[in-house]
């Protein structure tokens, strides 16, 4: 198996960390299909508490297609991290080529109403 790249970015205290792995039981190279998963670590090392509101993926794959989702919360939640507190989850992106990246962003808010966006540092979809 290759090696994973994580991606770890931390911002207004917010640190999240992302890998992905090639889900070849789910995939068809024959027919384009490529799926992989990939793991999420949502960690609140700041001094407030923090909700996650929605997300903002950009993915691009190996032919360079850029595809962008949008929507509320991650896999229906939308957890309230207390500093210390961490969130972690799974989820998959089916690509029509063997490799691809994702990045993007989370809009959080904290317990006065003020919204602000973390980084999701790029990783790499590849088998």
């Amino acid at each position: 198996m290759a090696q994973v790249k994580m991606s770890d970015i931390t911002t207004q205290g917010i640190r999240v960390g992302a890998a992905a792995f090639y889900l070849a039981e789910e995939s068809d190279p024959a027919e384009n299909q490529f799926v992989f998963g990939y793991n999420i670590v949502i960690a609140n090392e700041g001094e407030a508490p923090a909700k996650l509101l929605s997300r903002h993926w950009i993915i691009i794959d190996a032919s360079g297609r850029r595809e962008e989702v949008q929507g509320p919360g991650v896999i229906g939640q939308t957890p309230r991290l207390e500093p210390g507190q961490a969130f972690k989850y799974q989820s998959f992106c089916p690509l029509k080529t063997n490799w691809g990246t994702m990045e993007g962003t989370y809009t959080m808010q904290r317990d006065d109403g003020e919204e602000f966006t973390v980084e999701i540092g790029r990783f790499y979809l590849a088998g």
